[in-house]
């Protein structure tokens, strides 16, 4: 029997402990399906350079809107899944599968999580001729004038309608629903006193707010915001149980090797996780948030069931 010499046998145990793949060797393409400039840009522009000098390639953001968020999703979900495709979605991913009759991928199975990046709650705000200063006032005052009050929300089906519909139906308020195409529109006709409320993002709410233009009530998430700690949550000021926050996440196409999912997850959550860019997030009013791929699929479920379960009692339709 002839025996390798000691240098062979070490090359050939080298050779079969190398990983099948170098990951990533060329820029990393990300689709946001939403029109460029929004806070869903802002969100994943913050961590992007940082990104580079964790996986040594660039992010390079592809804005694909349309069709509620569908348009883009779809060319993630048919995309070759060798993680050089990657998909930021807000909670419209988890809320159209209760509004859309077909849909072109499935949320579930055509997708593999990667990581939550960001929570953001919305802040309740109010004209200011609307004689509340509490969310307890300004149910007891909807409860005595049924259906004179209006809400203004980004979209029917939009995360913004879906919030104030879980406080209607946990608080019994009978309120009018009034959707647009954006939040710009709504802010607008609510400074102009056209409708009662909104439930806006911080970025955008709590300057007209903080001027005395609109009156901030309270924020939907489970804690106090770290943007607006004077401001109460709305469970505490007059809906118990109440909490609403939209979330921003990536995912990869269905099939994507398992080591590029969790080095990907793995640099996002290194950077989410560093003071510099939580302090950038908590200044767009959003929480930076890190998960595994497993939490982040147990979320994307668990919401795909809740908003359903909103939509429907709501009886909500799409436009």
């Amino acid at each position: 029997m002839r025996l390798r010499p000691a240098g062979c046998v070490l090359l050939v145990m080298a050779a079969t402990m190398q990983p099948a793949f170098a990951w990533p060797e060329r820029p990393v393409r990300v689709v946001i399906p939403f029109a460029p400039g929004g806070g869903t840009d802002a969100t994943i522009r913050i961590i992007a350079d940082a990104m580079k000098g964790t996986l040594g390639q660039p992010l390079v953001l592809d804005n694909r809107p349309g069709a509620s968020t569908i348009i883009g999703t779809e060319i993630v979900a048919k995309s070759k899944p060798d993680g050089y495709t990657v998909l930021l979605v807000t909670s419209t991913f988890a809320i159209n599968p209760s509004l859309q009759s077909k849909m072109p991928y499935d949320p579930v199975k055509d997708f593999a999580p990667i990581t939550l990046v960001a929570r953001t709650p919305y802040v309740m705000v109010v004209h200011p001729s609307l004689p509340v200063k509490t969310v307890k006032e300004l149910v007891a005052l909807a409860k005595a004038r049924p259906g004179d009050l209006t809400y203004a929300s980004v979209g029917t089906g939009s995360s913004t309608h879906l919030a104030t519909e879980l406080l209607v139906s946990r608080s019994g308020m009978k309120l009018v629903h009034v959707p647009y195409k954006g939040s710009s529109a709504a802010l607008t006709d609510l400074l102009g006193g056209h409708v009662s409320m909104y439930l806006g993002s911080m970025p955008a709410s709590l300057p007209q707010a903080r001027s005395g233009k609109l009156r901030a009530l309270a924020v939907t998430g489970a804690s106090r915001a770290s943007a607006a700690p004077e401001l109460p949550t709305i469970a505490e000021s007059g809906a118990p149980g109440y909490e609403f926050t939209a979330w921003y996440g990536l995912f990869m196409p269905a099939g994507t090797p398992a080591a590029i999912v969790g080095r990907m997850q793995s640099a996002v959550r290194g950077v989410v996780e560093r003071d510099d860019i939580r302090r950038q997030y908590a200044a767009e009013g959003n929480d930076g948030v890190g998960s595994t791929p497993e939490q982040f699929a147990a979320v994307v479920r668990e919401d795909i069931a809740r908003y359903a379960k909103i939509v429907r009692d709501a009886g909500i339709r799409p436009d």
